[in-house]
């Protein structure tokens, strides 16, 4: 199992900007395909984006355009900036590690413990 620790999380007004970070302080970081996800009370977790080794990056649609994932190999941190956030974007978002961005896709792999955001209107 990897351990992942999230931060960053808040809460913001709509429009507004956040950037969350997720470390693996433990493993080979390079080696990991990296993602996001996401789950509001009472709904499946929700894939958001994710990065593959080689820096490639996907989306859901839903926040194509507004959000952007990165990662800096050499903190062995990936993260997530969230732009034009709305009331629908509240959730509590979770950093995934797993062997190809497929596997983050489907909710594979191990994921984090989670941080909360909050977009009020």
């Amino acid at each position: 199992q990897v351990r992942l620790i999230e931060s960053g999380g808040g809460s913001v007004h709509t429009g507004e900007s956040l950037r969350l970070s997720c470390v693996m302080p433990d493993r080979t970081f390079t080696g990991h395909a990296m993602g996001w996800a996401r789950r509001a009370p009472g709904t499946e977790r929700e894939w958001v984006a994710a990065i593959s080794t080689g820096g490639h990056t996907s989306y859901s649609d839903a926040v194509k355009g507004r959000f952007v994932i990165s990662r800096d190999n050499a903190k062995n941190t990936v993260y997530l900036q969230m732009n034009s956030l709305t009331p629908q974007d509240t959730n509590v978002y979770y950093c995934g590690a797993a062997q190809s961005t497929d596997y983050i896709r489907k909710g594979l792999g191990s994921w984090g413990q989670g941080t909360q955001v909050t977009v009020s209107s």
